[in-house]
């Protein structure tokens, strides 16, 4: 009989993984053990548009400057309940063409391999999204209490640069990566008229 009742769970919990929502766009979305509901917000004066979670909140100051030390940190740092997932984003006053998108990518990833050779790093890629060019790399990088799972893109923003970035623990990276991933494809800029 317990065999029969271990089927039975089995058969519910595989029916319920199905039904469960995997698009961002659409409704609650479970990643690990909780539900996120994802919403769009305008940032830069609501010329750029990009789904994130309803429930993450602007870091408090302190662990802005314990998290992100150098004053050239994120001027958008989204951020979960526990500050461990953090979605940012940084207008950097440095010329971007759409067709150096990628060569910038490049440079970036470069830069960041030089600045920590232990880092490990992943996928690579250029997408068009909503016309826009946007360059990725993800990695993984030591911490002081294991590893960070980073993801920065890259994309033309006003004739400037913009970056944005995504981590999480590594323990993590599974539960998020393609999660993230959507949230980058949700990225609109806004063209004023």
């Amino acid at each position: 009989m317990e065999y029969a009742d271990e089927k039975i769970i089995e058969f519910i919990n595989k029916s319920e993984k199905m039904n469960e929502v995997k698009n961002i766009c659409d409704g609650d979305v479970k990643i690990g053990n909780r539900y996120y509901t994802f919403e769009e917000y305008g940032f830069f004066n609501e010329k750029l548009k990009i789904y994130i979670p309803n429930d993450f909140k602007d870091m408090d100051e302190k662990l802005r400057e314990l998290k992100y030390p150098s004053a050239f940190r994120p001027q958008i740092i989204k951020t979960d309940e526990t500050g461990s997932i953090n979605i940012t984003l940084n207008k950097i006053d440095q010329e971007l063409n759409e067709d150096l998108v990628e060569e910038l990518t490049d440079g970036m990833k470069s830069i960041i391999k030089k600045m920590n050779p232990s880092n490990v790093f992943y996928a690579q890629e250029v997408e068009e999204v909503d016309g826009k060019n946007i360059g990725y790399f993800e990695f993984k990088s030591p911490a002081l209490d294991g590893f960070i799972y980073n993801i920065m893109f890259f994309f033309e923003f006003e004739g400037e640069t913009m970056m944005g970035t995504f981590c999480c623990l590594y323990n993590d990276y599974e539960k998020w990566r393609d999660i993230t991933f959507q949230v980058i494809r949700t990225i609109q800029v806004i063209k004023e008229n």
